[in-house]
């Protein structure tokens, strides 16, 4: 039996789009916690998430036309990622207790929720433990912050405020610089080992952003049990992190996490062709996940509301049939996001959200979205 943690993770919905997400009443159905279990609270400030994945080895270019004659393995089995940001995301703000009142110095200088600290003064910040001590040894005196927001990269000067209850000068921001969480395989590469899954972006539970991430691991996972779906309040898939680090993760997407397994999963099928947009149709298909076993199986649903000139990870509506999927958790669940979607012999998409009022539906991406970005890892 493989080490696993002695730590069981509790997973929580990561808001992937939330904003977005919740005007339509649907949420991103990946299952997503912090590994630190909140954000910290320092004297730090800084940049916006990014939708730019990283640098990718080999990447794997596909165009619309090239699509159809790909030939890939589908997922459908559960992956850990665990990671850390590119720089520290600002997830909020905190006030500080001054003698002439309560003062925000992070948000006065301009400081906004979702912005990505990169430097204090000329030192690189990578983590929050880095940027707390740096501002800690200012001791009050002002210090320059560089972070960026939606691409560009802005500079303020950020001058502390001495806290009366804590007895030492804070700024006033809460921050984060890691993460983790499950999701679904939706393919995998047979003569790359490159991998794609959820079929949205990782992004932040309070700011609901695309989260920049600078790197990133696979780690085996145990599905320990599921919180069934009801109308109006959305079930999830639960469970804990194994031992095993199964490979890494170098893009997070718009329309999927990218990534490199050293080695196969247990579960992986045969190869199968890849449906286009222009392929795809509404009526029957099959979706293949793993919940409380630890075999992929297909389940019945229905696509349709086909959108074809959609570029986002909201390209179709999926309609759970299965019965058998629906005794069990009552449709799209938390954790399923990325289970691939195969029609007529083909992967043609991957489910991405489901619908909170309804959890037997749900939104699909089409297979080809997913494949545009991962093969255009560094645009």
């Amino acid at each position: 039996m493989k080490q696993k943690f002695r730590k069981k993770i509790s997973l929580f919905l990561l808001l992937a789009i939330a904003l977005t997400s919740l005007s339509r009443g649907s949420f991103p159905c990946a299952v997503m916690a912090s590994a630190t279990g909140s954000a910290s609270q320092t004297n730090a400030i800084v940049c916006e998430a990014s939708p730019l994945p990283l640098s990718a080895p080999d990447a794997l270019p596909c165009s619309p036309a090239s699509a159809n004659e790909r030939l890939l393995i589908p997922g459908g089995m559960p992956f850990g990622v665990k990671f850390n940001t590119d720089g520290v995301l600002v997830v909020g703000f905190c006030d500080v207790d001054t003698a002439n009142g309560k003062e925000n110095p992070a948000y006065t200088a301009g400081l906004r929720t979702g912005d990505v600290i990169c430097r204090i003064n000329d030192s690189a910040i990578h983590d929050a433990r880095t940027l707390s001590a740096a501002m800690d040894s200012e001791n009050g005196t002002p210090f320059r912050i560089t972070f960026k927001r939606e691409g560009e990269e802005y500079t303020v000067t950020v001058t502390p405020a001495y806290s009366r209850s804590e007895e030492k000068y804070k700024s006033g921001i809460w921050i984060r610089d890691s993460g983790a969480g499950i999701g679904t395989v939706t393919f995998i590469d047979p003569d790359s080992g490159m991998f794609a899954g959820l079929g949205h972006g990782i992004c932040d539970g309070d700011t609901g952003q695309l989260i920049p991430m600078e790197r990133g691991s696979v780690i085996d996972v145990t599905i320990s049990g599921i919180v069934r779906g009801l109308p109006g309040s959305p079930g999830e898939v639960k469970g804990y992190f194994n031992s095993e680090k199964l490979g890494s993760v170098f893009g997070n997407t718009e329309c999927g996490v990218f990534g490199l397994f050293a080695k196969s999963p247990a579960g992986c099928g045969e190869a199968i062709p890849v449906g286009g947009r222009s392929e795809i149709h509404e009526g029957s298909a099959e979706l293949l996940c793993s919940l409380d076993t630890d075999t992929v199986s297909s389940y019945g649903v229905t696509i349709s509301a086909i959108n074809p000139a959609s570029q986002s990870n909201k390209c179709f509506t999926v309609t759970v049939t299965d019965p058998r999927l629906i005794a069990k958790t009552g449709g799209i669940v938390q954790g399923m996001s990325g289970s691939p979607i195969i029609q007529d012999g083909k992967l043609v998409g991957a489910v991405t959200h489901v619908l909170v009022n309804d959890p037997t539906k749900g939104y699909g991406i089409f297979i080809e979205n997913m494949l545009n970005l991962m093969g255009n890892p560094t645009e």
